[in-house]
């Protein structure tokens, strides 16, 4: 019985220690990953790239209703954190290792902003924790009025509009300070699938994804259930 439990304790240990080794390699390649593309081009390099577009909308061109829809349906907590939503991440470390791969990232609107300047949507470990470092250091070296000013004007919105700039005109014919609450939060709902939810080929689906938004809205205080309910009754 002895002689059992010490093999058993023997086992755990080992599986520990390749647990370790396994977290450890991901990590030294994620870091590996990061060096790599900021040296390639640097963060300032990059976001100048991405200001330097005629599409490029400022956070004061801007509604607050789209920005406050933005953070509720992507990232509630973005005031708050310095990067990375903790809460969020064990969430999805849990459900990934039920699933044995990278199925949920539970990412953050920096980190999103950090994929998308950096890296392509493959689901990989080691991308990853290279997006955590970019996402560090763009919470380190701008404010959050840059970093969800850059995020909006990066993200896809389907029929090959980046950036709400070209979103609003395309879909909307107007400049985003223009847009109403319903649009605002029809457009907000869009980058989580761009293509499921394009307005000029699902126009349903994305009905059902603003509604969510709304929701998310009321949750977090952006609007009141009255509101939300005026809007949601719009065609």
């Amino acid at each position: 019985m002895k002689s059992l439990k010490n093999i058993i304790k023997k086992i755990i240990i080992l599986i520990i220690i390749i647990v370790i080794l396994i977290v450890g390699k991901i990590f030294i390649d994620g870091y590996n990953m990061y060096e790599q593309a900021i040296n390639k081009t640097s963060l300032s390099d990059k976001t100048k790239q991405i200001r330097s577009s005629n599409d490029y909308v400022k956070i004061g061109e801007m509604t607050e209703d789209y920005k406050n829809a933005v953070i509720a349906i992507e990232d509630h907590r973005f005031i708050e954190h310095g990067g990375i939503d903790y809460i969020s991440t064990f969430r999805a470390v849990i459900k990934n290792l039920k699933v044995g791969e990278l199925a949920e990232g539970g990412s953050t609107i920096t980190q999103q902003l950090a994929k998308n300047m950096y890296f392509t949507q493959e689901k990989k470990f080691e991308r990853k924790v290279a997006e955590l470092f970019i996402a560090f250091k763009l919470e380190k070296e701008y404010s959050k009025d840059d970093i969800l000013e850059m995020y909006i004007n990066i993200m896809y919105f389907g029929n090959g509009y980046y950036g709400i700039g070209k979103a609003s005109k395309g879909y909307l014919y107007k400049e985003p300070i223009e847009m109403t609450l319903y649009e605002s939060t029809l457009l907000a709902g869009l980058p989580n699938a761009p293509s499921v939810y394009a307005l000029n080929s699902n126009p349903a689906l994305a009905k059902e994804r603003q509604n969510q938004v709304l929701d998310c809205m009321v949750k977090y205080n952006y609007l009141t259930e009255v509101q939300a309910q005026e809007v949601k009754n719009l065609k």
